[in-house]
């Protein structure tokens, strides 16, 4: 499982952008999010750094 902080989801849309962004690149990848903490933990194979870049397309700065 990998964790990532993320700046800039407030609502269920970002929630939807961000786990919709890593699923096209796994589409068997678990993903939760918490807006309050502003976590986003994946389970995946892919990369961390594949993750990251997936987010930040959406617009969301990855800590």
């Amino acid at each position: 499982m990998q964790t990532f902080n993320v700046k800039g989801m407030t609502c269920g849309h970002c929630e939807r952008a961000v786990i919709q962004a890593i699923q096209s690149r796994d589409p068997s990848a678990v993903v939760k999010v918490d807006l309050g903490t502003g976590v986003v933990q994946v389970d995946t194979a892919l990369d961390d750094q594949v993750i990251r870049e997936a987010i930040q397309a959406e617009g969301y700065q990855v800590q």
